[in-house]
């Protein structure tokens, strides 16, 4: 029994979607502790897809409870379609709970989304779903939590003092319209008999479980990368998807989590704005886009794809203390006669092997990479790592020994049952 923590080493959508699934077949528990529904999670089980955006991807295993943690930010209308899509689909949402200490987005945060992008100079490349204004509003001391929507009356007083800020700044600064209370509360209303049972106090749930031995895991949205203090500020998200994002998103101690998976896809991808270092504007580049499938699992955009770089994973252990690695996507790669790996950056004609603070400098960094030979195998029905051809296993291996952690887990293929266990993560 163990508290497991799943978190993404690169920009995101590595397949964290997947292994959560996969190892949430032994938990207990399952417990976002941080995000919204900003993140895309791409499940597939029995050739079904299952796209989440909010719910924990361990939410398709009915046995254990699904808990929204108090790190996250959340949209309950949004929740509501997920968990309405998961029961035509015949699946049970019994076993979600809502933490009452989590931020409730509000339709407000979604225009100002919108508007703060759209004259923005700089654009970030936000998915305009409210979480950055949420988040804001949330250390700004202006938030709502989801305990205050228990009594009604005293939820309208608050929508009305926030919309008359939120209105004035639409108005004086964005020269927009202003939002209608009315609207907003009777939505509201609509849905408060189905999200009122499903709050709780989740903390000291949560904490008894992992006192009582019980398996619990947490999950995040986004990754390392995209921190909001060590991430590419500011092409980053507005909460800390990192290990220790655990202890402030969900309420534990740092000293009762045992695990930390960090999800490593074998090659780069990234969606929004900011440097990428290793990034192929080029046909290799599309190759790999169309041969992974990468287009976002929330806005349908074409990702951003390039070759591996160990710089961002060898950060990503640093902050979160890998004990293990998850490798994904891996298959993709097949079919290529070369496959290369980034070990450091060359800025200025000096070679780091870190990620640099001044996003500048990461944009003026040119990749050294380390070639190695492709294989030409299909590797989507292997079940042994030992059957993996000679050239796979060597790049597993290079990954093992820059990162100095051990890859546990290979998966070859989209579906749950497409993975080679190679050490006890469980």
């Amino acid at each position: 029994m163990s508290s497991q923590v799943v978190v993404g080493t690169q920009w995101g959508d590595e397949g964290k979607g997947k292994i959560v699934d996969v190892l949430a077949e032994n938990a207990d528990m399952v417990v976002r502790f941080q995000g919204g529904d900003n993140a895309g999670h791409t499940v597939i089980v029995n050739g079904k897809k299952h796209v989440l955006h909010l719910l924990p991807s361990g939410v398709l295993h009915e046995d254990g409870l699904c808990i929204i943690g108090p790190g996250v930010v959340c949209n309950p209308f949004v929740l509501l379609e997920e968990m309405s899509q998961l029961e035509k689909s015949g699946l049970s949402t019994q076993h979600i709970i809502v933490s009452d200490r989590a931020h409730i987005l509000m339709p407000y945060h979604c225009y100002q989304d919108e508007l703060e992008e759209a004259a923005a100079s700089n654009k970030i490349g936000t998915t305009k779903k409210g979480i950055g204004p949420c988040y804001s509003d949330k250390y700004a001391r202006h938030g709502i939590r989801f305990h205050e929507l228990k009594d009604f009356e005293h939820f309208k007083k608050r929508v009305a003092e926030c919309l008359e800020f939120k209105n004035k700044l639409f108005v004086n600064v964005y020269n927009a319209k202003p939002m209608d209370e009315k609207k907003i509360i009777e939505d509201f209303e609509k849905i408060y008999s189905k999200i009122v049972p499903m709050i709780k106090e989740t903390t000291s749930i949560v904490n008894d479980a992992i006192d009582e031995g019980k398996t619990v895991l947490f999950e995040g949205a986004q990754a390392c990368m995209l921190d909001i203090n060590y991430g590419t500020y500011p092409y980053v998200t507005s909460s800390s998807p990192t290990s220790a994002g655990v202890t402030e998103g969900a309420g534990i101690a740092p000293s009762k989590i045992d695990k930390v998976v960090g999800v490593v896809k074998a090659y780069s991808t990234r969606v929004g704005e900011g440097p990428f270092v290793t990034e192929l504007e080029d046909e290799q580049g599309q190759w790999i886009r169309d041969h992974g499938h990468e287009f976002g699992a929330t806005t349908g955009r074409p990702r951003r794809c390039g070759w591996l770089d160990l710089v961002v994973v060898k950060h990503a252990n640093m902050l979160n203390g890998l004990t293990d690695i998850v490798l994904t996507k891996i298959d993709v790669l097949t079919g290529l006669d070369t496959i290369k790996v980034c070990v450091g950056y060359d800025i200025d004609g000096k070679v780091v092997d870190h990620v640099p603070s001044d996003q500048a400098e990461v944009g003026r960094a040119r990749p050294v990479y380390k070639e190695f030979p492709g294989w030409k195998e299909d590797i989507t029905k292997i079940e042994k790592k030992e059957d993996l051809p000679k050239e796979c296993l060597d790049y597993i291996e290079f990954i093992e020994q820059y990162t100095k952690v051990p890859v546990s887990l290979i998966s070859v293929g989209p579906d749950r049952v497409n993975n080679i266990y190679v050490n006890e993560i469980k």
